[in-house]
């Protein structure tokens, strides 16, 4: 047993190196080195002789930094494909309408513990949680201590539960800053995730952004089609702490608004092209200079892992007429380096940058249908899945190896998975798969 304070380095070894900073690029006999949670160095393979020193042996692995989620209901884990043939407006109505109420504390905590293990097993180490399932204080406590037992990398997006005035509590808003996540440098730190000016007022909107920025917390919205963003510019809100969520159907000229604020965007492609959102808009944000992240959305009707999202954003956006041509470095970087930019993490993580957080995934690339790897950015995004994901770093503790998670149990979270499922559906009189 190591004696406190004793310092810990970890050394990858043997495997391909993939950093996404500035671009994806792989580094030639590259070592990855960490010391306690933190990146030391990408280069040649230190002596790890005179201090406590792990080799993790990647051989035959494909390294690269953790996929960062920009945009996620986390909480929705327990009603994974639910939802499957729902257009927005039919998911709306079940899952907000019905589904939503029936939620007591324990399931908001099952739900996110599943969700957020789900999130580590497929390689996605930062998940944002949009999370607008705060019925009770009790709810929101849950939420963040599943958050924090599952070991991912989140943030936090309180909602409040309704988009009504009546809905509004900015004293819990408060708390969760002041006693519940104080911190910015945690694993799990907050965020605000607003309604309006899309399901609210403009003036609930001008309350909700003047109440993050006094508490310093980023904002995320969903906005679509003509409206939310001229009415945030016009109420002067638009800014760089500015998360737009999906972006559908913007104008060009709204877009030009966006990216002169410097706020930022998430796309979620798979969701939105089956849901019938519109067109997913990957490429045509990052034409008007606009940092763009990708996210799962909701597993209600699609899958919860990076490579199913990297794949639609990349059909998606090379079969749209005039669309400015989409490459495989482009996806890898979005699901990367470029959303971790997206919710202002581009500092702790999205890279191997040393003095980064030790986000790391390890892919099996011998895998049936990974190898052989010709290209390794192009085989993460066209060819990798869930199942090659064999290791898995968050700041440098190891959540997962040799293809099994560890440090959690997964067979208590999967039972109060499905028990919450069966008992949320059956109070909404709905019907749960067993």
């Amino acid at each position: 047993m190591l004696e406190r304070g004793t310092s810990v380095r970890t050394i990858i070894v043997n495997g391909t190196v993939v950093d996404t900073d500035p671009h994806p690029h792989v580094v030639p006999d590259a070592a990855v080195v960490v010391r306690d949670g933190v990146i030391v160095s990408v280069g040649p393979r230190p002596d790890d002789r005179g201090e406590h020193t792990e080799i993790i042996d990647a051989a035959g692995g494909i390294v690269l930094p953790g996929f960062v989620d920009t945009h996620r209901h986390v909480w929705q884990s327990v009603l994974r494909g639910i939802a499957a043939d729902a257009t927005l407006g039919a998911y709306l109505d079940l899952v907000v309408g019905v589904l939503t109420p029936a939620f007591r504390a324990e399931d908001v905590y099952a739900a996110n513990l599943w969700g957020a293990i789900e999130a580590l097993n497929a390689g996605v180490t930062t998940v944002y949680d949009w999370s607008h399932i705060q019925l009770t204080p009790d709810h929101t406590d849950a939420a963040v201590e599943a958050l924090r037992e599952s070991g991912v990398r989140a943030v936090f997006g309180y909602a409040h539960r309704g988009t009504g005035d009546a809905d509004r509590f900015e004293d819990e808003v408060r708390r969760v800053r002041s006693a519940l996540l104080p911190s910015d440098d945690g694993l799990v730190t907050p965020a605000f995730a607003a309604w309006g000016p899309v399901y609210g007022s403009v003036e609930a909107a001008r309350a909700d952004w003047a109440l993050a920025r006094d508490l310093g917390l980023r904002l995320s919205l969903h906005a679509t089609g003509e409206g939310p963003v001229e009415r945030l510019h016009d109420a002067g809100l638009l800014g760089p702490d500015v998360l737009f969520v999906h972006c559908n159907g913007v104008p060009d000229e709204s877009l030009k608004l966006v990216a002169g604020s410097g706020g930022t965007a998430s796309v979620a492609p798979a969701v939105e092209s089956q849901m019938g959102h519109g067109h997913p808009e990957t490429g045509r944000l990052r034409s008007f200079g606009i940092t763009t992240g990708l996210g799962v959305d909701t597993v209600t009707d699609v899958p919860g892992d990076m490579f199913s999202v990297m794949r639609a954003g990349f059909a998606t956006g090379r079969a749209r007429p005039g669309a400015p041509a989409l490459t495989a470095a482009d996806m890898l970087r979005m699901a990367t380096i470029e959303g971790a930019a997206a919710l202002g993490m581009d500092g702790r993580t999205g890279s191997l940058r040393p003095g980064k957080q030790a986000d790391i995934v390890i892919l099996d690339a011998a895998a049936p249908g990974l190898a052989p790897v010709h290209d390794p950015v192009a085989a993460i995004v066209t060819a990798a899945d869930t199942a090659a994901v064999d290791t898995v770093l968050v700041a440098g503790r190891v959540v997962k190896r040799g293809g099994r998670l560890v440090g959690v149990d997964v067979d208590r979270a999967r039972n109060l998975a499905v028990r919450a499922a069966r008992q949320v559906t059956a109070r909404a009189g709905t019907t749960s798969t067993r």
